[in-house]
Protein backbone atom coordinates (compact mmCIF):
# COMPACT_ATOMS: atom_id res chain seq x y z
CA UNK A 1 0.00 0.00 0.00
CA UNK A 2 1.64 3.54 -0.90
CA UNK A 3 2.23 5.57 2.21
CA UNK A 4 1.40 9.13 2.08
CA UNK A 5 3.44 11.04 4.27
CA UNK A 6 2.32 14.78 5.55
CA UNK A 7 5.73 16.66 7.13
CA UNK A 8 4.71 19.00 9.50
CA UNK A 9 7.48 21.57 9.51
CA UNK A 10 8.46 23.48 12.56
CA UNK A 11 8.25 27.54 12.38
CA UNK A 12 11.77 27.82 12.03
CA UNK A 13 11.19 25.76 8.53
CA UNK A 14 9.28 28.46 7.13
CA UNK A 15 11.46 31.28 8.02
CA UNK A 16 14.55 29.52 6.18
CA UNK A 17 11.81 29.62 3.11
CA UNK A 18 11.68 32.98 2.66
CA UNK A 19 13.43 35.20 0.01
CA UNK A 20 17.01 36.83 1.46
CA UNK A 21 15.53 40.22 1.31
CA UNK A 22 12.43 38.83 3.13
CA UNK A 23 14.54 36.74 5.99
CA UNK A 24 16.89 40.41 6.24
CA UNK A 25 14.12 42.19 7.17
CA UNK A 26 12.95 40.14 10.02
CA UNK A 27 16.59 40.74 11.14
CA UNK A 28 15.71 44.54 12.20
CA UNK A 29 13.76 43.08 15.06
CA UNK A 30 15.88 42.47 17.64
CA UNK A 31 13.43 39.92 19.36
CA UNK A 32 13.01 38.22 16.16
CA UNK A 33 16.75 37.30 16.43
CA UNK A 34 16.49 36.16 19.71
CA UNK A 35 14.11 33.93 18.87
CA UNK A 36 15.79 32.33 15.41
CA UNK A 37 18.94 32.51 18.16
CA UNK A 38 16.64 30.09 20.73
CA UNK A 39 15.60 27.65 17.87
CA UNK A 40 19.02 26.77 16.91
CA UNK A 41 20.63 23.47 17.46
CA UNK A 42 23.14 23.88 20.80
CA UNK A 43 25.89 23.88 18.29
CA UNK A 44 24.54 26.36 16.53
CA UNK A 45 23.96 28.89 19.53
CA UNK A 46 27.76 28.22 20.75
CA UNK A 47 29.02 29.46 17.33
CA UNK A 48 26.99 32.01 17.01
CA UNK A 49 28.13 33.43 20.42
CA UNK A 50 31.65 32.52 19.02
CA UNK A 51 31.61 35.16 16.61
CA UNK A 52 29.31 37.69 18.13
CA UNK A 53 32.00 39.69 18.57
CA UNK A 54 34.45 38.65 15.27
CA UNK A 55 33.75 41.41 12.09
CA UNK A 56 35.92 38.99 9.94
CA UNK A 57 35.34 35.82 7.63
CA UNK A 58 36.21 32.82 9.31
CA UNK A 59 37.67 29.43 7.27
CA UNK A 60 36.03 27.03 7.39
CA UNK A 61 38.66 24.77 8.67
CA UNK A 62 39.08 27.27 11.55
CA UNK A 63 35.65 26.07 12.75
CA UNK A 64 36.04 22.32 12.04
CA UNK A 65 39.13 22.95 14.44
CA UNK A 66 36.57 24.16 16.75
CA UNK A 67 34.75 20.25 17.31
CA UNK A 68 36.03 17.11 18.57
CA UNK A 69 36.46 14.64 15.06
CA UNK A 70 33.26 12.47 16.70
CA UNK A 71 31.08 15.73 16.70
CA UNK A 72 31.33 16.75 13.03
CA UNK A 73 28.26 15.16 11.95
CA UNK A 74 26.46 17.92 14.62
CA UNK A 75 28.88 20.41 13.51
CA UNK A 76 27.69 20.32 9.91
CA UNK A 77 23.94 20.20 10.90
CA UNK A 78 24.50 23.66 12.90
CA UNK A 79 26.67 24.66 9.62
CA UNK A 80 23.55 24.09 7.19
CA UNK A 81 21.26 25.44 9.90
CA UNK A 82 22.80 28.93 10.15
CA UNK A 83 23.45 29.07 6.41
CA UNK A 84 19.66 28.33 5.98
CA UNK A 85 18.48 30.98 8.08
CA UNK A 86 20.91 33.21 7.06
CA UNK A 87 22.23 33.47 10.44
CA UNK A 88 25.74 32.91 8.90
CA UNK A 89 26.78 33.78 5.16
CA UNK A 90 29.42 31.51 3.23
CA UNK A 91 32.03 32.97 0.80
CA UNK A 92 34.68 32.02 -1.44
CA UNK A 93 37.99 32.93 -1.47
CA UNK A 94 40.69 32.80 -3.72
CA UNK A 95 41.96 29.77 -2.74
CA UNK A 96 38.10 28.89 -3.10
CA UNK A 97 38.39 27.69 0.76
CA UNK A 98 34.98 28.67 2.51
CA UNK A 99 34.56 31.32 4.75
CA UNK A 100 31.84 32.19 7.04
CA UNK A 101 31.00 35.02 8.80
CA UNK A 102 27.38 36.15 10.75
CA UNK A 103 24.86 38.22 8.85
CA UNK A 104 25.61 41.91 9.74
CA UNK A 105 22.20 42.99 10.20
CA UNK A 106 21.85 39.71 12.64
CA UNK A 107 25.03 40.08 14.36
CA UNK A 108 24.76 44.24 15.06
CA UNK A 109 20.99 43.68 16.81
CA UNK A 110 21.38 40.74 18.56
CA UNK A 111 24.92 42.62 19.73
CA UNK A 112 22.29 45.35 20.61
CA UNK A 113 19.56 43.88 22.60
CA UNK A 114 22.23 41.27 24.19
CA UNK A 115 23.85 44.55 25.48
CA UNK A 116 21.12 47.10 26.31
CA UNK A 117 17.89 44.78 26.27
CA UNK A 118 15.09 45.86 24.10
CA UNK A 119 11.22 46.89 24.38
CA UNK A 120 8.64 44.33 24.01
CA UNK A 121 6.57 44.79 21.08
CA UNK A 122 3.70 45.72 23.31
CA UNK A 123 2.91 45.54 27.32
CA UNK A 124 0.18 44.02 29.11
CA UNK A 125 -3.23 46.13 30.06
CA UNK A 126 -3.39 46.96 33.45
CA UNK A 127 -5.90 44.90 35.18
CA UNK A 128 -8.09 47.89 36.19
CA UNK A 129 -9.12 48.62 32.77
CA UNK A 130 -9.91 44.96 31.82
CA UNK A 131 -12.85 42.72 32.23
CA UNK A 132 -12.19 39.62 34.49
CA UNK A 133 -9.77 37.79 32.31
CA UNK A 134 -9.81 34.03 32.27
CA UNK A 135 -7.98 31.66 34.40
CA UNK A 136 -5.02 29.43 32.65
CA UNK A 137 -7.74 26.56 33.16
CA UNK A 138 -10.33 28.62 31.07
CA UNK A 139 -7.93 29.69 28.43
CA UNK A 140 -6.78 25.87 28.21
CA UNK A 141 -10.24 24.91 27.67
CA UNK A 142 -11.07 27.46 25.04
CA UNK A 143 -7.82 26.87 23.10
CA UNK A 144 -8.83 22.93 22.88
CA UNK A 145 -12.76 24.08 22.32
CA UNK A 146 -11.80 26.10 19.13
CA UNK A 147 -9.50 24.07 17.79
CA UNK A 148 -11.78 20.61 18.15
CA UNK A 149 -14.26 22.69 16.70
CA UNK A 150 -12.08 24.00 13.51
CA UNK A 151 -11.26 20.37 12.95
CA UNK A 152 -14.27 18.84 12.85
CA UNK A 153 -15.66 21.97 10.39
CA UNK A 154 -12.07 21.05 8.20
CA UNK A 155 -13.11 17.76 7.89
CA UNK A 156 -16.65 18.23 6.78
CA UNK A 157 -18.12 16.81 9.91
CA UNK A 158 -22.07 16.85 10.98
CA UNK A 159 -21.17 16.80 14.26
CA UNK A 160 -19.62 20.21 14.51
CA UNK A 161 -22.00 22.12 16.30
CA UNK A 162 -20.41 25.63 16.77
CA UNK A 163 -20.32 27.39 13.58
CA UNK A 164 -17.17 29.03 12.28
CA UNK A 165 -16.13 32.52 11.59
CA UNK A 166 -13.51 31.53 9.32
CA UNK A 167 -14.10 32.22 5.63
CA UNK A 168 -15.09 29.43 2.93
CA UNK A 169 -12.31 30.48 0.95
CA UNK A 170 -9.81 29.80 3.79
CA UNK A 171 -11.30 27.28 4.79
CA UNK A 172 -10.93 25.64 1.21
CA UNK A 173 -7.09 25.99 1.57
CA UNK A 174 -6.84 24.32 4.83
CA UNK A 175 -8.88 21.32 3.11
CA UNK A 176 -6.59 21.08 0.20
CA UNK A 177 -5.27 17.66 -0.18
CA UNK A 178 -7.04 16.56 3.24
CA UNK A 179 -10.55 16.49 1.65
CA UNK A 180 -11.60 15.60 -2.11
CA UNK A 181 -15.03 15.51 -3.92
CA UNK A 182 -15.84 14.01 -7.37
CA UNK A 183 -18.56 16.41 -8.01
CA UNK A 184 -20.79 19.00 -6.52
CA UNK A 185 -23.11 16.55 -5.86
CA UNK A 186 -21.05 14.29 -3.70
CA UNK A 187 -20.01 15.16 0.08
CA UNK A 188 -16.42 16.04 0.48
CA UNK A 189 -14.47 12.97 1.48
CA UNK A 190 -11.17 12.28 3.71
CA UNK A 191 -7.94 11.43 1.38
CA UNK A 192 -4.94 9.47 2.71
CA UNK A 193 -3.55 12.95 4.15
CA UNK A 194 -6.65 13.79 5.69
CA UNK A 195 -6.79 10.40 7.45
CA UNK A 196 -3.10 10.58 8.63
CA UNK A 197 -3.52 14.39 9.53
CA UNK A 198 -5.92 13.41 12.10
CA UNK A 199 -4.66 11.14 13.91
CA UNK A 200 -1.45 13.28 14.69
CA UNK A 201 -0.95 15.06 17.46
CA UNK A 202 -2.25 19.05 18.32
CA UNK A 203 0.83 20.56 17.72
CA UNK A 204 1.98 18.38 14.53
CA UNK A 205 -1.53 19.46 13.02
CA UNK A 206 -0.71 23.05 14.20
CA UNK A 207 2.24 23.44 11.84
CA UNK A 208 0.45 21.84 9.45
CA UNK A 209 -2.11 24.71 9.23
CA UNK A 210 -0.04 27.42 9.82
CA UNK A 211 2.30 26.05 7.02
CA UNK A 212 -0.53 26.40 4.86
CA UNK A 213 -1.98 29.77 6.22
CA UNK A 214 1.75 31.53 5.62
CA UNK A 215 2.26 29.36 2.17
CA UNK A 216 -1.07 30.95 1.02
CA UNK A 217 -0.61 34.55 2.34
CA UNK A 218 0.11 36.09 -0.76
CA UNK A 219 -2.94 34.96 -1.77
CA UNK A 220 -4.83 36.98 0.10
CA UNK A 221 -2.18 40.00 -0.81
CA UNK A 222 -0.41 39.42 2.76
CA UNK A 223 3.49 39.53 2.65
CA UNK A 224 4.58 36.32 4.34
CA UNK A 225 7.52 37.98 6.16
CA UNK A 226 4.78 40.38 7.81
CA UNK A 227 2.57 37.14 8.83
CA UNK A 228 6.09 35.38 10.48
CA UNK A 229 7.44 38.35 12.27
CA UNK A 230 3.75 38.46 14.00
CA UNK A 231 3.68 35.39 14.90
CA UNK A 232 6.93 34.97 16.28
CA UNK A 233 6.24 38.35 17.91
CA UNK A 234 3.52 36.27 19.81
CA UNK A 235 6.31 33.82 21.33
CA UNK A 236 6.98 36.71 23.83
CA UNK A 237 3.64 37.42 24.81
CA UNK A 238 2.73 35.91 28.18
CA UNK A 239 -0.02 33.41 28.36
CA UNK A 240 -2.99 34.34 29.70
CA UNK A 241 -2.57 38.14 30.08
CA UNK A 242 -4.40 41.21 28.29
CA UNK A 243 -3.01 43.02 25.03
CA UNK A 244 -4.62 45.90 23.69
CA UNK A 245 -6.37 45.95 19.97
CA UNK A 246 -5.38 49.55 19.42
CA UNK A 247 -1.26 48.46 19.29
CA UNK A 248 -1.83 46.34 16.16
CA UNK A 249 -2.14 47.13 12.60
CA UNK A 250 -5.18 46.61 10.21
CA UNK A 251 -3.03 43.24 9.11
CA UNK A 252 -2.23 42.23 12.61
CA UNK A 253 -6.27 43.08 13.72
CA UNK A 254 -6.97 40.80 10.95
CA UNK A 255 -4.97 37.90 11.91
CA UNK A 256 -5.73 37.66 15.29
CA UNK A 257 -9.46 36.81 14.10
CA UNK A 258 -8.07 33.68 12.10
CA UNK A 259 -5.96 32.66 14.88
CA UNK A 260 -9.12 33.28 17.88
CA UNK A 261 -10.89 31.10 15.61
CA UNK A 262 -7.80 28.43 15.60
CA UNK A 263 -7.85 28.57 19.42
CA UNK A 264 -4.53 30.63 19.89
CA UNK A 265 -5.78 33.65 20.77
CA UNK A 266 -8.71 34.58 22.70
CA UNK A 267 -10.66 38.31 21.72
CA UNK A 268 -12.11 39.99 24.55
CA UNK A 269 -14.54 43.65 24.32
CA UNK A 270 -14.57 46.11 27.35
CA UNK A 271 -16.35 49.52 27.57
CA UNK A 272 -14.05 51.03 25.55
CA UNK A 273 -11.22 48.93 25.03
CA UNK A 274 -10.72 45.64 23.64
CA UNK A 275 -7.68 43.31 23.79
CA UNK A 276 -6.36 39.28 22.66
CA UNK A 277 -5.13 37.07 25.36
CA UNK A 278 -2.97 34.48 23.96
CA UNK A 279 -3.08 30.47 24.41
CA UNK A 280 -0.31 28.40 25.07
CA UNK A 281 -0.51 27.65 21.27
CA UNK A 282 0.51 30.70 20.08
CA UNK A 283 3.38 31.78 23.40
CA UNK A 284 4.88 28.29 21.87
CA UNK A 285 4.48 28.49 18.47
CA UNK A 286 8.57 29.28 17.94
CA UNK A 287 9.33 25.99 19.80
CA UNK A 288 10.27 23.17 17.39
CA UNK A 289 8.31 20.09 16.87
CA UNK A 290 11.54 18.04 18.84
CA UNK A 291 10.80 20.11 21.93
CA UNK A 292 7.64 20.29 22.89
CA UNK A 293 7.78 17.20 25.48
CA UNK A 294 4.79 17.86 27.37
CA UNK A 295 2.46 15.17 27.37
CA UNK A 296 -1.18 15.82 27.08
CA UNK A 297 -3.29 13.60 29.29
CA UNK A 298 -4.91 10.65 27.53
CA UNK A 299 -8.16 9.61 27.64
CA UNK A 300 -7.99 6.03 26.01
CA UNK A 301 -7.84 2.28 27.51
CA UNK A 302 -7.43 -0.73 25.51
CA UNK A 303 -7.95 -4.50 26.57
CA UNK A 304 -6.63 -7.39 25.99
CA UNK A 305 -10.00 -8.92 24.16
CA UNK A 306 -9.69 -5.45 22.15
CA UNK A 307 -12.31 -3.46 23.98
CA UNK A 308 -11.83 0.51 23.73
CA UNK A 309 -13.10 2.57 26.61
CA UNK A 310 -12.17 6.73 25.53
CA UNK A 311 -12.87 8.92 28.56
CA UNK A 312 -13.96 12.21 26.56
CA UNK A 313 -17.16 14.21 25.66
CA UNK A 314 -15.05 15.32 22.39
CA UNK A 315 -16.98 15.05 19.89
CA UNK A 316 -13.98 15.39 17.94
CA UNK A 317 -12.34 12.23 19.79
CA UNK A 318 -15.76 10.25 18.61
CA UNK A 319 -14.74 10.50 15.00
CA UNK A 320 -10.65 10.09 15.23
CA UNK A 321 -12.00 6.74 17.03
CA UNK A 322 -14.32 5.91 14.18
CA UNK A 323 -11.46 5.95 11.83
CA UNK A 324 -10.15 2.49 12.56
CA UNK A 325 -12.67 1.30 15.39
CA UNK A 326 -15.93 -0.03 15.80
CA UNK A 327 -17.79 2.91 18.21
CA UNK A 328 -20.67 0.97 19.67
CA UNK A 329 -22.27 3.15 22.15
CA UNK A 330 -21.34 6.94 23.52
CA UNK A 331 -22.34 8.22 27.15
CA UNK A 332 -21.51 11.91 28.34
CA UNK A 333 -18.16 11.37 29.28
CA UNK A 334 -17.47 7.98 27.72
CA UNK A 335 -17.17 6.34 24.31
CA UNK A 336 -17.03 2.52 23.78
CA UNK A 337 -16.07 0.34 21.15
CA UNK A 338 -13.75 -2.29 20.28
CA UNK A 339 -11.05 -2.28 17.83
CA UNK A 340 -12.00 -5.25 14.78
CA UNK A 341 -10.61 -6.79 11.66
CA UNK A 342 -13.41 -5.13 9.71
CA UNK A 343 -12.92 -1.59 11.08
CA UNK A 344 -9.15 -1.60 11.10
CA UNK A 345 -9.30 -3.23 6.88
CA UNK A 346 -11.36 -0.46 6.24
CA UNK A 347 -8.67 1.96 7.90
CA UNK A 348 -5.92 0.60 5.96
CA UNK A 349 -8.24 0.77 2.86
CA UNK A 350 -8.48 4.61 3.44
CA UNK A 351 -4.32 4.64 4.10
CA UNK A 352 -4.19 4.59 7.47
CA UNK A 353 -1.16 2.23 8.98
CA UNK A 354 -0.62 0.27 11.43
CA UNK A 355 2.21 1.62 13.10
CA UNK A 356 0.23 5.13 12.95
CA UNK A 357 -2.79 3.79 14.91
CA UNK A 358 -0.48 1.89 17.06
CA UNK A 359 1.02 5.05 18.10
CA UNK A 360 -1.87 7.16 18.43
CA UNK A 361 -3.28 4.86 21.06
CA UNK A 362 0.22 4.86 22.85
CA UNK A 363 0.40 9.24 22.73
CA UNK A 364 -3.48 8.96 24.31
CA UNK A 365 -3.29 6.40 26.39
CA UNK A 366 -5.46 7.21 29.48
CA UNK A 367 -3.22 8.17 32.60
CA UNK A 368 -3.85 4.88 34.47
CA UNK A 369 -2.29 3.09 32.11
CA UNK A 370 -0.04 5.44 30.54
CA UNK A 371 3.09 4.15 32.65
CA UNK A 372 2.30 0.62 32.02
CA UNK A 373 5.15 -0.76 29.67
CA UNK A 374 3.42 -1.44 27.00
CA UNK A 375 0.47 0.88 27.70
CA UNK A 376 -1.15 -1.17 25.43
CA UNK A 377 -1.30 -4.76 25.32
CA UNK A 378 1.00 -6.44 23.18
CA UNK A 379 -1.30 -9.40 21.59
CA UNK A 380 -3.13 -5.85 20.61
CA UNK A 381 -0.21 -4.10 18.57
CA UNK A 382 0.88 -7.82 16.92
CA UNK A 383 -2.54 -8.32 15.98
CA UNK A 384 -2.76 -5.09 14.33
CA UNK A 385 0.44 -5.70 12.44
CA UNK A 386 -0.93 -8.82 11.39
CA UNK A 387 -3.87 -7.65 10.02
CA UNK A 388 -2.27 -4.93 7.80
CA UNK A 389 0.47 -7.49 6.86
CA UNK A 390 -2.56 -9.65 5.54
CA UNK A 391 -3.32 -6.97 3.17
CA UNK A 392 0.06 -6.53 2.28
CA UNK A 393 0.62 -10.21 0.65
CA UNK A 394 -0.76 -9.68 -2.33
CA UNK A 395 0.59 -7.04 -4.19
CA UNK A 396 -1.76 -6.21 -7.60
CA UNK A 397 0.57 -4.58 -10.39
CA UNK A 398 -0.57 -3.56 -13.95
CA UNK A 399 0.74 -6.12 -16.49
CA UNK A 400 0.60 -7.77 -19.76
CA UNK A 401 1.72 -10.97 -21.07
CA UNK A 402 3.62 -11.94 -24.18
CA UNK A 403 3.94 -15.36 -25.91
CA UNK A 404 4.84 -17.29 -29.28
CA UNK A 405 7.80 -15.49 -29.58
CA UNK A 406 9.36 -16.44 -33.42
CA UNK A 407 12.60 -17.45 -31.75
CA UNK A 408 14.93 -18.06 -28.85
CA UNK A 409 16.71 -15.18 -29.27
CA UNK A 410 13.90 -13.03 -29.44
CA UNK A 411 12.65 -13.92 -26.63
CA UNK A 412 16.24 -13.25 -24.50
CA UNK A 413 16.29 -10.14 -26.72
CA UNK A 414 12.67 -9.00 -25.46
CA UNK A 415 13.85 -10.26 -21.30
CA UNK A 416 16.80 -8.25 -21.27
CA UNK A 417 15.02 -5.13 -22.90
CA UNK A 418 12.30 -5.36 -20.37
CA UNK A 419 14.95 -5.80 -17.13
CA UNK A 420 16.53 -3.23 -18.44
CA UNK A 421 13.58 -1.06 -17.82
CA UNK A 422 12.58 -2.56 -14.67
CA UNK A 423 9.88 -4.20 -16.05
CA UNK A 424 9.98 -8.04 -16.25
CA UNK A 425 8.18 -9.43 -13.53
CA UNK A 426 7.92 -13.08 -15.03
CA UNK A 427 9.62 -15.12 -17.60
CA UNK A 428 9.29 -18.80 -18.63
CA UNK A 429 12.45 -19.53 -21.07
CA UNK A 430 10.74 -23.13 -21.76
CA UNK A 431 7.45 -22.16 -23.61
CA UNK A 432 8.46 -18.36 -24.13
CA UNK A 433 6.71 -16.65 -22.25
CA UNK A 434 7.67 -13.05 -20.05
CA UNK A 435 4.59 -10.84 -18.06
CA UNK A 436 6.12 -7.62 -17.99
CA UNK A 437 4.60 -4.17 -16.08
CA UNK A 438 1.78 -2.13 -18.06
CA UNK A 439 4.28 1.16 -17.26
CA UNK A 440 6.61 0.08 -20.32
CA UNK A 441 3.81 -0.86 -23.07
CA UNK A 442 4.51 1.61 -25.23
CA UNK A 443 8.79 0.88 -24.94
CA UNK A 444 7.76 -2.68 -25.71
CA UNK A 445 5.59 -2.86 -28.24
CA UNK A 446 8.16 -0.68 -30.09
CA UNK A 447 10.60 -2.92 -29.43
CA UNK A 448 8.72 -6.01 -30.77
CA UNK A 449 7.59 -4.19 -33.90
CA UNK A 450 11.50 -3.68 -34.36
CA UNK A 451 12.40 -7.24 -34.08
CA UNK A 452 9.73 -8.05 -36.63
Amino acid sequence: MPQVKIVARNFMDMVASLLAVKLDMLYDNSFICEVILRSLPPLAKKYVLQLLYIDIPISAKSMEEWVLPDGFSKHKVAIDRLIQLRVMTETFDRKKEAMYRLNPKFQFNLQKHIVHGGVLPREPMPSNITVRLPSLEELEAFAVEQWECFLLHLISSSEAGKTTNISSSMMKIFQRGLLSQRDDREPPRLTECGFQFLLMDTNAQLWYIIREYITNAEERGVDSADLIAFLLELSFHVTGKAYNTNTLTDLQRSITKDLSDLGLVKLQQGRKESWFIPTKLATNLSISLADTTSRKQGFIVIETNFRLYAYSTSKLHCEILRLFARVEYQLPNLIVGAITKESLYKAFQNGITAEQIISFLQQNAHPRVAERIPSVPENVTDQIRLWESDLNRVEMIPAHLYDEFPSKDVFEAACDFAREYGGLLWEDSKQLRIIVKADILTEMKEFLRRQK
